[in-house]
């Protein structure tokens, strides 16, 4: 029996054993997930604690940022505001300066400090780049940018659609201003208009302001022709009119009643060809003796046109202690002696060079042809330069004939052409020239009448049909094209009959840098000798600036 109860003994003892761990197996499984419970919990709570962290930072971060950008933007106000005020203040005290100068009409021309601080190297740096000489008993600093001139404000608003003046507004103006009397030597298209306009408008205005309540004509600008005439009046017309400047303009080829009209609506710049402005002084309709500032435009035209003795009639009905300014495309003993004889100690400035010379903008093409060739040639070449119908391409003829012949001739073949000739009304001519320049006729027939002075724009091509009578006639054809620092090409008919001029054409093409063709080199590079035209070749010119020396000999 004893040996049962052990055994029974040791049965339940290890089945209370096995009980024992499943409870505590049990009781561990509760444990574990009650901790798992727990730790899932804390970890939910450190999740939304660092979530809830994150928005509280990145809400932070925004009002800092919104707050940051609201500091700049203040900030940025505020410099924009202080900038303004500057500007304000200066441009106040522009105001102010100038009013000082101009009160009671005391307005003088007054060096900008920039330019006074410029040393000579770098003056020279100007000069050199656009090849500028200067001659005189005072050497005037240029005038490099607008903001350097002291001009009022109403004058600067005429210059507002241009950059920087050019290399002959930038020399002359400062010169004139001081009303020194000034020569400008310059190629056609460098602004020369303007370079005596704004200094007109400025001696009416500011330094003479009663002229502009005089009933009597206070500034003349002769031209040689009265394209260039024309040119020039609407340019007075268009940047005078908002400062109260009235002009006009007188030139021959109309009735002269509608002229005498015209002048006793008392103009203030009077715009005029010689001849017609002669005949109307010498019938008592036109007075000048009021004129105390002069300009001769394209001086060495007028001269060889043959307008020399009514120059000088003219200048002699002017005032005596009137200021004169003279602009030429060269320099020849001519236009020497006149400005020795009616400019007062004059500043001398050339642009370039004195003798004429092409412009190097212009790609200029020589073609040697047959004379019996070159109707056809010129349809070709209109093929290739006036495909579109559109762009303007202008085409010189040497007479009025050939001139009225070509423009039937292309009328024929379908084009869209006028002409401007000798033989043209000035209202035909007047309305040929406005519909080439709007585009309405992009295609011009054109005498040697607008070869030179005239401004027109975007003139991309010029052919000429025959070769002119004179190397510098050649010169100002091409130069229609090309303007204002533009490219532009010239394409010339070149025949047996122009050979006389193939020497002097092939420098003028050398000089420019361009190709000589071996057709016009075989014609020689013999140059005639210039004759004067009354004289002949028996005329020899003397400079009028040399002194005569006095010879003395020994008893």
């Amino acid at each position: 029996m004893p040996g049962i109860l052990k055994a029974d003994s040791v049965e339940e003892t290890k089945k209370r054993k096995l009980e024992l761990v499943e409870d505590n197996t049990e009781k561990s499984k509760d444990e574990i997930k009650q901790l798992k419970k727990k730790l899932k919990k804390e970890k939910k709570e450190k999740k939304e604690k660092k979530e809830k962290k994150h928005k509280k930072d990145k809400k932070e971060k925004k009002v800092k940022d919104k707050k940051e950008k609201k500091e700049k933007k203040e900030k940025k106000e505020k410099k924009n505001k202080k900038e303004k005020e500057i500007k304000q203040e200066e441009k106040q005290e522009e105001k102010q300066e100038t009013k000082e100068i101009t009160l009671n009409g005391q307005w003088s021309y007054q060096e900008h400090e920039e330019i006074t601080n410029l040393s000579q190297e770098e003056l020279n740096q100007f000069w050199q780049k656009n090849n500028i000489e200067l001659k005189g008993d005072e050497i005037v600093r240029p005038i490099l940018e607008f903001k350097h001139s002291n001009f009022p404000e109403d004058i600067k608003n005429v210059l507002k659609n241009f950059k920087k003046p050019t290399p002959i507004q930038s020399s002359c103006w400062p010169i004139v201003m001081k009303k020194r009397d000034c020569i400008g030597i310059a190629k056609t298209g460098s602004g020369k208009t303007l370079t005596f306009l704004v200094p007109a408008f400025i001696h009416l205005k500011y330094i003479n302001p009663e002229l502009i309540k005089s009933k009597k004509i206070s500034v003349l600008v002769i031209a040689p022709t009265r394209e260039l005439a024309m040119q020039t009046y609407d340019n007075a017309k268009e940047f005078g009119e908002p400062l109260g400047i009235r002009s006009l303009c007188i030139y021959g080829g109309v009735q002269k009643y509608e002229q005498k009209n015209a002048l006793r609506q008392n103009p203030h710049i009077l715009i005029a060809t010689p001849g017609r402005l002669l005949d109307l002084i010498n019938e008592g309709a036109c007075d000048i003796s009021n004129v105390n500032f002069l300009v001769l435009d394209e001086a060495d035209r007028m001269l060889d046109n043959g307008f020399e003795q009514d120059i000088r009639n003219i200048i002699s009905n002017t005032r005596s202690d009137r200021q004169t300014v003279m602009f030429s495309a060269t320099w020849p003993q001519s236009i020497q002696k006149l400005a020795h004889e009616f400019l007062k100690n004059p500043i001398h400035i050339t642009i370039g060079s004195a003798e004429l010379h092409a412009n190097e903008n212009i790609k200029q093409i020589v073609e040697v042809i047959d004379p019996k060739q070159k109707e056809s040639r010129l349809i070709e070449l209109l093929k290739k330069y006036h495909k579109t119908r559109k762009n303007r391409v202008l085409v010189f003829a040497l007479y009025k004939k050939e001139a009225i012949r070509l423009e039937n001739f292309l009328q024929r073949r379908g084009y869209n052409v006028a002409s401007i000739h000798g033989d043209k009304s000035q209202e035909q001519r007047i309305q040929a020239l406005n519909n080439f320049k709007n585009g309405s006729c992009p295609l011009l027939i054109a005498t040697d009448v607008a070869a030179r002075g005239l401004d027109i724009p975007n003139v991309e091509y010029v052919l000429n049909y025959t070769f002119p009578l004179t190397i510098e006639d050649y010169i100002h054809r091409i130069g229609r094209t090309g303007r204002a620092g533009s490219s532009g090409t010239s394409h010339t008919l070149f025949t047996q009959y122009d050979k006389a001029h193939a020497g002097e054409l092939s420098n003028v093409l050398r000089d420019a840098h361009q190709e000589v063709p071996e057709a016009l080199r075989n014609f020689g590079g013999t140059v005639k000798k210039k004759e004067h035209k009354i004289y002949g070749a028996f005329f020899r010119e003397i400079d009028p600036n040399v002194k005569s020396t006095h010879v003395t000999f020994d008893d």
